[in-house]
Order: C-alpha cells, then structure tokens, then sequence
C-alpha cells in the first residue's frame, strides 16, 4: 500500500484529499495541529508544524509504519488581513512560520522517506504570482514566498528523482473563507491610519471570493498532479477574472482604481 502524508489535513482542503486518497488505496498520515479523525487508513498526527521537536516526533511515527512516502502534499497555512503599517512584528513573523516555515520544516524532516519518484505537491494561491489587494498584503507575501521555495526545491530535488510542484488554487469554500470577513471587520474596528470603508472592501473581497469551488475539487487535482506521468511545476485552480485583469493594467493604473475605490 502506498503512504501519503498530507499537512493541514484538519481542514476543510486537507479533510478533502484525505478523503480522496484513502478512497484510492492510500495510507493517509494526516498531520496537523488539529486532532483530525482517524479511519482504517487514515492515521491522525498531532503537531504544530512549525516546532521541529513535534515533526521530528511525527517523523518517527510515519517510519515506524513504512519505510518511504510516495509523497507529501502541503495544505496547511494561515489567512491574515492586516495593514504592514500596523500589524505587530509577532503577527508578522507567525505568517511567515506557518505559511512558510511549516512546509520547509516537514520538507526537511522527512526527506528520508522520500525516494526517486515520490512527490511533493504545495498548495500556494492565485495572489503567488499576482499582486495583493490592500491590507491582503502579508498574506499574499507569504503565499510568494512559498511558491519560490517550492521552484527553488524543486531545482535541487529533481537531482534526487523527486518531483515538485505547486498548486495555485483560488478561492476554495472552507472556513477560511469565513475568516477572511471577521479579519476584516477586525481590521476595520482597529485600524488608526485609514479611515476603513468596510462596506466598500468587503465588496471587493466578495467579488473576489464570488466564485468558489468545493474542496472535493482541489483534492481531485492534487490527485491528478501527483499521478501525472510528467508533472508540471505550477497549476492552476479557479481563477478570478476580476484579478487577471487588475494584474495587467499599468501599476499606477491599478494604484489609481484602488485609491478611488476605497477613500
């Protein structure tokens, strides 16, 4: 039987592969810092993935149930809203962690288990290659961040026959969708720089977020990137019209629409 281990699977898109993957044949390790359900083949992993101590620990219960890992697919990650000019360097740094660190963490730890052929497969964001709207910014860094450590891996593991790709999904109906209008609100209410205009930002957030797929569809991607027979680095799930035609006006085009939009 194969072994797959999937981050973030408490939830909603790591639920979903997971699901999918041990309907498929597949050992599902499912780590995250949330107890998550255990099945047949599903086998919870409690850890918060940005403390080397708790994946090392992991990693020593995935070897004691096999010896290598088809792959690993990376879903966990945090949303923040937040002004730059404002946010605290702590908020600022756990973005990073998590939406960064985590991943690199799990990459290096469990590397052993990987051998020629396996996979590693990162879920980023549409906002990776594309420019954030306002106060989306430390997410949006974040997200960048991470897509440039998933092609900067992936040049040093193809030497190794590991494959590595990235997965840039737009908005997905989980909860963080939820999250993203009480960080808002949030914002809105502590915000002493900018005189917030919550109704009209949060109009643009939901045109954004209009078109949201289920989970179930992006763990069917993901299993069709890690069964593709010659894997490309990035994909792409749910694009937004409405961010593919801001991305391609001038900068101070772009500048000029957001500034009238929300002064």
């Amino acid at each position: 039987m194969r072994s797959v281990l999937i981050t973030g699977a408490a939830g909603g898109m790591g639920r979903a592969a997971a699901k999918l993957f041990c309907s498929r044949g597949f050992r599902v390790f499912a780590l995250d810092k949330n107890p998550c359900l255990a099945g047949d083949d599903l086998i919870p992993l409690t850890a918060d993935l940005t403390d080397p101590a708790a994946v090392a620990a992991a990693f020593e219960q995935v070897r004691s149930r096999t010896a290598e890992l088809w792959g690993i697919l990376h879903l966990a990650g945090v949303y923040r809203l937040d002004s730059l000019a404002e946010m605290e360097p702590a908020a600022f740094e756990e973005a990073f962690r998590i939406n960064l660190g985590a991943a690199f963490l799990v990459n290096k730890t469990f590397l052993p288990l990987l051998g020629e052929g396996s996979r590693v497969i990162l879920v980023t964001s549409e906002l990776a290659v594309r420019d954030p709207l306002p106060f989306t910014g430390i997410y949006g860094i974040t997200k960048k961040a991470l897509d440039a450590y998933a092609y900067s891996l992936g040049m040093e593991l193809q030497l190794l026959g590991i494959r590595v790709s990235v997965l840039r999904a737009g908005a997905v109906d989980t909860g963080m969708l939820g999250e993203s209008t009480r960080q808002l609100d949030r914002f809105c209410r502590r915000t002493k720089l900018y005189s917030c205009n919550a109704a009209r930002f949060k109009e643009i957030v939901d045109r954004v977020e209009a078109r949201r797929i289920p989970p179930a569809k992006l763990a069917e991607k993901l299993w069709r990137i890690g069964n593709a027979r010659r894997p490309r680095f990035a994909y792409s799930l749910n694009r937004n019209l409405l961010l593919i035609l801001l991305d391609a006006l001038p900068v101070r085009t772009r500048f000029f629409l957001i500034r009238k939009l929300l002064k």
